[in-house]
């Protein structure tokens, strides 16, 4: 047993000489790694090869993410108030734009509606972003005829913007704006364009929640071929949204059931 931990470090530290190699590291690291097998490796290990693997992007980025998660968590309304303080104090068109942000982030899509009016009137009027930023704010405070009006001007003005997005948020405008066939139309359209999943979810959803239980059927059949060649990863991204369209499906289903009776 102790010739194979030993064989092991020698392995380890064979494995860490050949990165030294390839990486053009000093020569020095090859004495250490086969001088002190273990503690060398070890050594290596957390002062070369970490730092220039993708393990640590990851750690990093886990972290980050995990570190405004719990941020958020204990401190919710801290973009908000920031957005605001920055403002106040100095008023430009950037922190408007930050506060409208954060304003409809936080629900108060008054609020925000109003900021980002003040914003298509500065000197980004035209900025694709700010407009679909004011059309989200329009449309979740039951603007979306308005809501409607500005993301055709980006898809206009702006072909290549979010294309995809755009178009589905404008399809979901048009659907509360009353005007279906419209609706249906940009949802037929964005499916064959893009022809993602999200874009076969969302106009599912929709189709579900109008009635229209054999389309979103169909578009749910489309989606269960697709999973069958999803890898676990895939799967666990896109969750939440299978579990909207299987909901949406469901309560298609049983409202029909329930207007039978």
């Amino acid at each position: 047993m102790p010739f194979v931990g030993l064989g092991l470090h020698v392995l380890v530290a064979l494995f860490f000489a050949v990165h030294a190699i390839r990486t053009g590291q000093q020569i020095f690291w090859l004495i250490i790694l086969f001088s002190f097998p273990l503690l060398g490796s070890l050594v290596y290990f957390l002062a070369i090869f970490l730092p220039s693997s993708r393990l640590e992007r990851s750690i990093v980025k886990i972290g980050s993410t995990a570190a405004s998660m719990a941020a958020n968590a204990l401190d919710p309304n801290r973009e908000l108030r920031e957005a605001r303080q920055a403002f106040d104090l100095t008023p430009t068109a950037q922190n408007q734009i930050r506060l409208a942000n954060a304003l409809l982030e936080d629900g108060k899509t008054a609020e925000a509606v109003a900021q980002f009016d003040q914003c298509l009137t500065g000197p980004f009027a035209n900025d694709a972003s700010i407009r679909v930023g004011a059309a989200r704010a329009k449309m979740q405070n039951g603007q979306a005829e308005l809501a409607s009006q500005l993301l055709k001007q980006v898809r206009t003005d702006s072909p290549d913007f979010r294309s995809e997005s755009v178009s589905l948020l404008l399809a979901e405008a048009l659907a509360r704006a009353n005007r279906r066939d419209e609706a249906r139309q940009i949802y037929v359209a964005t499916v064959a364009r893009f022809d993602s999943i999200d874009t076969r979810a969302e106009y599912a959803i929709w189709a579900a929640g109008i009635g229209d239980i054999s389309t979103a059927n169909t578009l749910r059949a489309q989606l269960a071929v697709s999973q069958v060649h999803w890898n676990k990863h895939t799967k666990l991204l896109h969750l939440p949204t299978i579990r909207r369209v299987e909901s949406a499906i469901a309560a298609a289903n049983a409202a029909a059931t329930a207007a039978q009776r």
